[in-house]
């Protein structure tokens, strides 16, 4: 078994005569999940009672799915199970070696004790969500929760959503707007041909959507890393129709986004236009920049969305967003890279603020992994790079939920990260 307990230089912050914090991982990979889940007991053995437990399950394990709580049940002992089905599994495992397990069987449970904490689970049926036009209370009774008043903090929300769910951006819209102080990380569950959903709730599998409220005593910090970095300077959209960018410029320049981009192309290696060809997209300002200052190179700066389409007769570019004149926009390549730097980076000014995170959650896309770094592990060896002893669990998800410049996003070819902390550490 895998332990890891809260620095005691933390552990002040926590309150008198609450107990130590602790949190237990294991991580198994065989062929049958009643195997793996005979390995996840032997690996936990002498585990005490564990406030919150989260497991991720592969999608190989689907058939099976509805028998994963309850075994697990039988042996572990928590006060609130949640989880989900992925393309891939995130754990550290009985060494305290994190990895990526891919297109295998795998399971990874993470038991954790958090002292102080108020855990609110909830779980939402999606298909009957409120009005987005409407009062808040609607959404916030989605939750079970109560508006925060008198300036107490507002809790940190872990999300899962089932991969059937057709309201997923009304749904994160919805969350931000009855939680609009909260961090909200997760991702989008695996698919699978069962008849049955893809996401682990109680003692049962769910649709729709599943999650857990934190707060009190401690909340999930974010690390979005969207894997891409910035190609020629920064453009004004001057023109655009819903999702279609028609002219942009710099400056007096005035032009169309293919023109824009192809003047670019001249200062390019030819690596970057071979990359250009596959691995192109365009960041959209989530605020106007000082084109005088670096803000723009920042990681979070823009948020990274596919273009989807390209009118060769007007050189106008269809993006994965609703446009709108006047944002600024730069084109973005994405490789291993440039996801490396982003990513390394990022955690860097995570370290600086919470060097000693009680552990890690991790929602990579499936377009991450081996598939961009040409090597098992990617992601969570850089994690360890910063933070050399923190557990790390999480799913290979079919988007990714966090937030970007202070509002909620899905995400697609991005590694959400959210590290548990004490409140007021991060």
């Amino acid at each position: 078994m895998a332990a890891f307990s809260l620095p005691s230089w933390l552990s002040r912050h926590i309150g008198p005569n609450r107990g130590q914090a602790w949190c237990r991982t294991a991580l198994a990979s065989e062929t049958s999940l009643q195997a793996s889940v005979e390995t996840i007991v032997h690996q936990l053995r002498g585990a005490g009672p564990a406030d919150l437990a989260l497991v991720f399950a592969a999608a190989s394990y689907a058939s099976d799915l509805p028998r994963l709580l309850p075994l697990l049940q039988e042996k572990l002992r928590a006060s609130h199970w949640i989880g989900c089905l992925g393309g891939g599994v995130v754990g550290t495992d009985a060494t305290g070696t994190p990895h990526e397990l891919e297109k295998k069987p795998a399971l990874s449970v993470t038991l954790l004790r958090l002292p102080g904490a108020q855990l609110q689970p909830f779980a939402i049926d999606t298909e009957t969500l409120p009005d987005l036009d409407g009062p808040a209370e609607p959404w916030r009774a989605l939750l079970n929760a109560a508006e925060t008043t008198g300036g107490s903090p507002s809790p940190s929300m872990l999300l899962l959503v089932d991969p059937s769910c057709s309201r997923i951006n009304d749904l994160i819209s919805g969350l931000d707007y009855a939680c609009p102080e909260a961090v909200k990380l997760g991702g989008i569950a695996g698919q699978h041909s069962a008849g049955h959903g893809s996401l682990l709730f109680g003692n049962q599998v769910a649709r729709g959507a599943v999650g857990c409220l934190i707060g009190g005593s401690w909340q999930l910090d974010p690390v979005v890393a969207q894997g891409c970095r910035p190609i020629g300077p920064v453009f004004d959209i001057e023109q655009a129709q819903r999702n279609v960018v028609l002219e942009v410029s710099q400056g007096q320049d005035r032009r169309s986004p293919v023109a824009a981009l192809q003047a670019i192309l001249t200062d390019l290696s030819p690596q970057e236009r071979v990359l250009v060809k596959h691995s192109l997209f365009l960041g959209v300002g989530r605020s106007n920049f000082n084109l005088d200052s670096a803000e723009p190179s920042k990681p979070g700066a823009f948020l990274v969305r596919n273009l989807i389409g390209v009118d060769p007769r007007n050189g106008a570019v269809a993006v994965a967003e609703r446009m709108r004149v006047g944002q600024q926009v730069q084109f973005q390549l994405r490789d291993a890279e440039a996801s490396r730097q982003e990513l390394r980076q990022l955690l860097a000014q995570q370290q600086a603020q919470t060097p000693n995170p009680l552990a890690t959650l991790l929602f990579a896309c499936l377009g991450r992994g081996e598939g961009l770094y040409g090597a098992a592990d990617g992601d969570v060896n850089l994690c360890r790079e910063a933070f050399q002893q923190v557990p790390i669990a999480g799913v290979f998800c079919n988007g990714e939920i966090g937030p970007v410049a202070g509002s909620t996003y899905l995400h697609g070819y991005t590694a959400s990260l959210a590290f548990l902390v004490p409140r007021g550490e991060g």
